[in-house]
């Protein structure tokens, strides 16, 4: 069951979802819409490796925005921070920006409860396209969850994305065993 506006803003009451900043505007009818934040970053090699720290390069979109180009892994990160503490979230890219040619995430999209932080997004683009600081970007969904949780994401010793940041994060592929 998706939670609508009433119940995500009951749930912001309660403590069990935290969006930083929130603003009412944002929130539709069943979704909290993100944006952009202000960093963006790409990978230094070519050819990337699961097995080895894949380094990144993180840069500032300038007032001016910037061009996001076909062929290139953008990594991104919203603006907002969040927590989910009883709820699974998950984040669709905004039909806006799909129009656009821009996807959000590869196979990111859904959060663990317990997640607490902002969201690193994976996009990639069909055509060249200008992106900018704050401009919406995606839409936030939480689903109600059924029984206990045992472990929290963000209690979990193996948790790989729990330092909080305002960039977006590197694949942590190459700490799993395989």
């Amino acid at each position: 069951m998706i939670l609508t506006d009433q119940q995500i803003l009951a749930e912001i009451e309660r403590g069990n979802i935290v969006i930083e900043p929130f603003e009412r505007g944002c929130l539709g009818t069943n979704s909290y819409d993100v944006h952009l934040g202000r960093y963006l970053a790409t990978y230094k090699d070519s050819v990337l490796d699961a097995r080895k720290h894949n380094e990144i390069s993180t840069f500032e979109i300038t007032e001016e925005g910037f061009v996001l180009e076909p062929g290139v892994l953008y990594l991104g990160v919203t603006e907002e921070y969040t927590e989910s503490h009883a709820h699974v979230p998950f984040l669709e890219g905004k039909s806006s920006v799909g129009r656009l040619g821009i996807d959000i995430h590869a196979t990111a999209g859904k959060g663990d409860i317990g997640f607490c932080n902002t969201w690193t997004l994976e996009i990639s683009v069909s055509m060249p396209v200008r992106v900018y600081h704050g401009m919406p970007v995606g839409q936030l969904i939480y689903f109600a969850v059924q029984g206990d949780v045992q472990t929290f994401y963000n209690r979990k010793a193996n948790a790989k994305y729990n330092d909080r940041t305002d960039k977006p994060v590197e694949s942590m592929m190459w700490k799993n065993s395989f």
